[in-house]
């Protein structure tokens, strides 16, 4: 088996074997100088790669070449264009050059842009990003590239994202350099663990709301959720398995390395994780991942959901971004033995713990959705203020800095289990935190926010930027005149004190922290229209500016288009309710009351004055019922409305927050009441029960 994984692993990726194999050595060289130091790469030199490219392309079976990007929709977009060019004789030639590999043209106003791109401005350009890998997709060449307008604006997540890796790269190398350190890259990593449920395709189809929204608009809990806690690490049902077999193989040609698969918390839910990988690559990986458990889930007849909310009233799936930083040969968050004595360690940590704090409004905005805000807070999800766990080991090293004292950590311990054949082990210094939203795991640090639909470009993006921030403040303190080492410590020190108020090793779930964190001053935004405010405020946008990774124009402009896709968001889900519910679920309750009526009707006539209490328990409570549904549906009709008709987009945001959501958990709450006494042949949905505990 593992020659078959050797042989399968990147077979589909133009990477750097079959670069060094191929091309010739002067412009493989030449190629390795722009991925590694971002060189340009001239003309003359793109049309040998792109020759190469297409050959190696076409024996892999390839007609097509896409420029393969990520517009501010946050999944990923292609234009196919075909290598064939007709000739005078009446045959035909394959063509692609250096130019098609370099830059493509797809419609900018066709794609959300805040105002950027109006119909009348359309042209827009994609530009290839040679430090991710070109790939064959079902027999397209897909070329991994960055979108912008005609005028120069950032329409895509990868730009700013790109933008802010060379950032914090060149405020680290300065970093290291006050070390004695000489490096020309620093590179982030990116880890990301997909969470995502799989449920019978036929209970899918019958189910309006999942197939246009990615959630269960109604549904009533069924008598067994996820209290018994089996699921998790559990046996993996065989079709499952199945699928999991071929999603590996798949990601394998990909170059993706899938990694852990398990059945997590919540019945019907798994999680797939990969090794890390930089953080463009291991984005477009993510991104990949997403696209193919979609796409080969009904292979199994199975469908693949990533919303962060399908089922209320058990755990909703999120996406856990485990964030380092890193030269080719060191991970600046390692903290060794001892981390009191690591200084170069503790001025990346005492950097990190100030971008949180400094920019946790902005983070916030980088994990706030309609799907996430049903998840974030709820007991298996961080809340949505941002703060950091550092755990036991670290908090006694910061406490130590900041006070002065004698640092008193966790010694290492022995685990001895008392049983002569398990090993005895090294107990870890920290425990974990799954409560925490950011939480420091060892090396590197886990955001446990982002919902599983999200692009984690805007994550990174923000967080690159934030941290790149803090290591030029520490640049700009340490760089003048004074023993390195005593300046050094002073501003970790000051930074740590400073920003103190971000740090919570604590109960995340508990109701006392969010009163703990209103008396820190730590900001919490709840939902989405109130979080991506943060996108308009003057110091985030100066972050941005600053280090080039977005100018005011485009950090306005996302705002715009988030508010935007909320609103279209609740609205889509408003009006699918009232469709469920006028056309499947009023009928149903309507024709099973005829039901019982006729049951009861039939038994007095068979036996005079015999009782029918039960029958008229069930119409009595299914009628009333009704009529909450019927008025319920009417009120959410003229509310979304009255929310659609709103010309400004902050406000018709927060109308649909305040103001339809509302009215949403109305028509649910009744319909869901009367599920429960409707009989299941009669109610057009199939049911929580059915759908989380399918069997072969």
């Amino acid at each position: 088996m593992a020659a078959t994984v050797m042989e399968l692993y990147g077979s589909k990726v133009f990477n750097e074997h079959e670069m060094r194999e191929r091309l010739p050595s002067s412009t493989y060289k030449s190629l390795k100088a722009t991925i590694e130091k971002g060189q340009p790469l001239e003309l003359d030199m793109a049309n040998v790669v792109a020759s190469v490219m297409k050959r190696w392309a076409i024996e892999q079976g390839a007609t097509h070449y896409t420029h393969w990007f990520q517009p501010l929709t946050g999944i990923t977009s292609e234009k196919h264009d075909g290598f064939v060019s007709p000739q005078p004789d009446g045959t035909a030639i394959m063509e692609f050059s250096g130019k098609e590999l370099i830059k493509g043209e797809p419609d900018a106003s066709s794609f959300p842009s805040g105002g950027l791109r109006a119909t009348a401005e359309a042209r827009g350009y994609t530009a290839w990003d040679p430090t991710s890998y070109a790939f064959i997709k079902d027999d397209v060449l897909c070329i991994p590239t960055a979108f912008c307008s005609y005028t120069g604006e950032a329409l895509d997540k990868k730009t700013p994202l790109l933008r802010s890796m060379q950032a914090i790269s060149d405020q680290a190398c300065k970093v290291l350099k006050l070390f004695g350190k000489d490096v020309e890259r620093v590179s982030t990593t990116v880890g990301p663990e997909q969470e995502y449920f799989l449920i019978r395709k036929e209970d899918y189809d019958k189910r309006l709301d999942l197939v246009l929204t990615g959630r269960t608009l109604f549904g009533c809990m069924p008598t067994k959720g996820q209290e018994l806690e089996e699921h998790y690490f559990g046996t993996i049902r065989p079709c499952v398995s199945a699928f999991m077999k071929e999603l590996d193989e798949e990601l394998w040609k990909l170059g993706v390395p899938a990694k852990t698969k398990h059945n997590e918390v919540a019945p019907a839910q798994h999680e797939l994780a990969p090794i890390y990988d930089t953080t463009n690559v291991a984005i477009d990986h993510n991104l990949l991942t997403m696209e193919m458990m979609k796409k080969i889930a009904p292979k199994y007849g199975l469908v693949c959901l990533q919303h962060e909310k399908p089922f209320d009233g058990v755990n909703g799936s999120g996406k856990h971004n485990n964030w380092s930083i890193g030269t080719k040969n060191e991970n600046l968050l390692d903290p060794g033995d001892t981390p009191m004595e690591n200084l170069q360690f503790l001025v990346f940590l005492a950097a990190v713990v100030k971008a949180v704090d400094e920019y946790a409004d902005l983070l916030r905005t980088a994990v706030a959705t309609p799907g996430n805000d049903h998840r974030l807070g709820a007991n298996e999800a961080p809340p949505a203020i941002i703060s950091i766990f550092v755990g036991e080991e670290l908090e006694a090293v910061i406490d130590a800095l900041c006070t002065d004292s004698p640092y008193a950590g966790p010694v290492k311990m022995k685990m001895d289990l008392g049983v002569d054949v398990l090993p005895t082990f090294s107990k870890d210094t920290t425990d974990r935190n799954r409560t925490s939203p950011f939480a420091f795991t060892g090396n590197k640090f886990e955001f446990r926010a982002p919902g599983s639909a999200e692009n984690l470009s805007d994550v990174n993006t923000i967080l690159n930027t934030a941290v790149a921030k803090a290591l030029k403040d520490f640049v700009e303190a340490a760089s003048g005149d004074g023993d390195f080492e005593c300046v050094a410590a002073a501003w970790v020190k000051k930074t740590l004190n400073d920003h103190r108020r971000v740090i919570f090793n604590g109960d995340g779930y508990d109701p006392a922290w969010e009163v703990e964190a209103e008396r820190r001053g730590l900001p919490n935004r709840k939902c989405t229209p109130d979080a991506m405010i943060a996108l308009t405020e003057d110091k985030n946008i100066a972050l941005m500016e600053e280090f080039g990774v977005l100018t005011r124009t485009e950090m306005l402009s996302r705002y715009e288009v988030e508010m935007e896709h909320y609103s279209k968001i609740i609205n889509i889900e408003a009006r699918t309710m009232q469709r469920i519910a006028s056309k499947q679920l009023l009928p149903a309750v309507t024709s099973y009351m005829g039901e019982v009526a006729g049951a009861a009707a039939a038994k007095q006539a068979v036996v005079e004055g015999i009782s029918t209490k039960a029958e008229q328990k069930v119409l009595v409570a299914l009628s009333g019922y009704a009529d909450e549904m019927s008025d319920a549906t009417d009120a959410l009709n003229a509310i979304t409305d009255a929310a659609s008709a709103m010309k400004d987009e902050a406000e018709k945001a927060h109308a649909y927050h305040d103001n339809v959501l509302p009215a949403m958990a109305r028509l649910r709450a009744a319909a869901d009441a009367a599920e429960q006494l409707v009989d299941e042949e009669y109610w057009p949905l199939p049911c929580y029960s059915r759908m989380l505990f399918y069997t072969e």
